[in-house]
């Protein structure tokens, strides 16, 4: 079968591999499509030191059951499914409270074991989710990144109504305000770069801050008649991003950090003290997949509107090449196969 395999930092190819057997618990499953993340781009750079090389890539999985054992979830050969790609031990503490996503041997595909970016795969059969039958495969694979913004969500207890200040408009940034307007919640999407914001209103985003020319809590102030957002999501990983998110909270507001900084961030803990904010981390996802495909399937989120572009197995590696050159040009890339 081809897959796509990283064999170390800068060299990405489409490769000829063994197709997979399933061992015990695992359904096999033809990859109809796959999407191409910010953290595949990290991992190409060589900078993600959590990915050890070679690696098949891709955690953003869709396809068609070929064979499955029985399970709970009375998933059958033919049914259309995505993969859940965080995998968790089930017998540690974090695993206990059902915080799956917190396990203390957490594995991820395509960083440390191998992922789905490939013509056929295997996966535990009771980390598959149902997919409808009519659902785009083109669009299938963007249920997991807006689990990752649906779990900030979550975890930030946003309510309808609420102002949520949104910092970095990449895929997950919008897909959380997308989110957010679909529970009637009022997102004001932060960024620096006009490009993105624009995107953002092009999606229903009514308030948006360009954090390079204008002032952040000034305009966030305006927007919320002084109260400031009651949750803020920072989903960029930005040192100066983080330090901000304590100046638009509003007071007694919480805060979810989504995004991954490379470096310690110092912060004011008088502010925290003082406005007596919650800060909550918001690390990937946890029993967030039948929702995100609810939203999906149902319009609710429109994740059409933030794909740029639909390619083959074999043009991806030459689209990782541009994508890290060129950023900017790009929201959400998925291989269909």
């Amino acid at each position: 079968m081809l897959a796509i395999k990283y064999e170390k930092p800068w060299d990405v190819t489409c490769v000829n591999t063994e197709k997979p057997a399933p061992g015990q618990g695992e359904a096999l499953i033809k990859v109809r499509s796959a999407g191409i993340c910010g953290s595949d781009i990290g991992a190409f750079r060589g900078t993600n030191p959590l990915v050890t090389y070679p690696r098949i890539i891709g955690h953003e999985i869709a396809g068609e059951i070929i064979s499955i054992p029985e399970n709970k979830k009375g998933l059958k050969a033919g049914d259309h499914v995505i993969v859940d790609p965080y995998m968790y031990c089930g017998a540690c503490y974090p695993c206990s409270l059902g915080r799956t996503n917190c396990c203390e041997d957490l594995k991820v595909l395509g960083v440390h074991v191998d992922g789905g970016m490939s013509e056929y795969f295997t996966h535990p059969a009771d980390m598959l989710w149902k997919l409808p039958d009519d659902m785009p495969w083109e669009l299938a694979p963007i249920a997991e990144p807006l689990t990752i913004a649906l779990h900030g969500i979550h975890r930030g207890r946003l309510k309808k109504g609420e102002h949520v200040a949104i910092i970095g408009a990449g895929p997950i940034g919008i897909l959380a305000a997308m989110g957010a307007l679909a529970y009637g919640a009022e997102p004001i999407m932060i960024d620096l770069v006009e490009e993105r914001l624009e995107e953002a209103r092009r999606l229903g985003v009514r308030y948006t801050i360009q954090s390079g020319k204008e002032d952040v809590a000034a305009k966030t102030a305006g927007y919320t008649d002084g109260r400031m957002a009651e949750l803020v999501m920072e989903c960029s990983g930005a040192n100066a991003a983080i330090q901000m998110s304590l100046d638009i909270a509003a007071n007694a507001g919480r805060i979810t950090f989504t995004g991954w900084p490379k470096n310690e961030t110092p912060l004011m803990t008088g502010t925290i003290t003082k406005k007596e904010v919650d800060i909550l981390g918001a690390r990937t996802s946890a029993n967030e997949f039948e929702e995100a495909i609810e939203l999906i399937h149902t319009g609710k989120v429109d994740a059409g509107k933030i794909l740029t572009k639909v390619i083959s197995l074999q043009e991806a590696p030459e689209a990782i090449r541009d994508i890290e050159k060129n950023p900017g040009n790009y929201m959400k890339v998925n291989v269909v196969m």
